[in-house]
This record gives C-alpha cells, sequence and structure tokens, in this order.
C-alpha cells in the first residue's frame, strides 16, 4: 500500500477535493450498525490518517456533529452541495486524526481493512476473507497494529 501514496479523492460532485499524503496509519472495515446506516452499505472503509497528512485541495468541507454509542461523537466532514462524507473526526482524537472514507479516493483498489471491527453486527451475508484480523468490537491497539503505526499514533497523542 505505501507505493500508492500520496492519493487524491473527493466528493461525489467534485466540490471537495483532497490529498492524503502519506500511507494510513491503519484501516478499518467497520461493521457497526451506525456505519451501516450512515455509509447506506455493509461496513465503512474508514483509513485513520494524521489530520496535517490531508491536505485540501478544493473545496471547504463542513462539520456536522454527530452523536455515537460511546457518547464521544463525531464530527463528519461533508461536502456542502453533494453532503458526501469524506472524512470524520471521532472524540477519543478530536482533530489530530483524521477518518478518511476509502470509497471517496479516485483510486480504492489499494485501501484494504487491516482490520474488520465490530464484526458481532456484520451483516450475515458477508463473508470476510480466511485469516483477516477481526474483532467483534474493537481491538487493542498495541496487539494489532503494526510498531510502525503504534509510533505514528504515539507520535500524534503526544
Amino acid at each position: 500500500m505505501p507505493d500508492f501514496f500520496p492519493a487524491e479523492g473527493g466528493c461525489r460532485c467534485g466540490e471537495v477535493r483532497y490529498r492524503i499524503n502519506s500511507a494510513p496509519i491503519f484501516v478499518h472495515g467497520c461493521h457497526c450498525t451506525d456505519c451501516q446506516r450512515l455509509s447506506g452499505g455493509a461496513f465503512a472503509v474508514n483509513a485513520m490518517i494524521e489530520t496535517d497528512q490531508v491536505e485540501l485541495l478544493e473545496g471547504e468541507p463542513v462539520s456536522v456533529p454527530v452523536p455515537t454509542p460511546s457518547g464521544k461523537g463525531q464530527n463528519i466532514m461533508r461536502c456542502p452541495t453533494c453532503n458526501t462524507a469524506v472524512w470524520s473526526f471521532y472524540g477519543g482524537a478530536g482533530d489530530k486524526l483524521a477518518f478518511v472514507r476509502a470509497g471517496t479516493l479516485d483510486d480504492t483498489s489499494h485501501v484494504e481493512p487491516d482490520i474488520h471491527i465490530f464484526t458481532r453486527s456484520k451483516q450475515p451475508w458477508v463473508t470476510l476473507p480466511e485469516g483477516e484480523p477481526a474483532v467483534e468490537v474493537y481491538y487493542d491497539a498495541k496487539e494489532m497494529m503494526p510498531a510502525e503505526s503504534l509510533q505514528r499514533m504515539a507520535a500524534l497523542m503526544g
């Protein structure tokens, strides 16, 4: 995956365009019911990346606060015209860590989940690849993330 980056993406109408300048820290395939509802699909693919690695090229997304089951909430950054969600900020990390919607990249073929989370609510017809890391709820980053990702997270959270 690292050879693919930087990579560009944007909203459906093209008003908001962005570039991610490095490979994601970690990529979630999230099967929670909120991601299903908000994405309109069986799961969402979110690429975690330092916000300073997300370069806005065109437009200005608007922040839409959305409650979450954790109570910490998230701010979904959406195109003001077509309302495509391009990335989110979750309450725990604030605006230091962006969760880029991998489906908004121009070429989505290079971003696969490193782990599938909240599989307890996975649709029964979704089959995960054999041997793919998957957890019923969430995971312990120290156990699941590679050392480089852990270093990036530590630097980010200071």
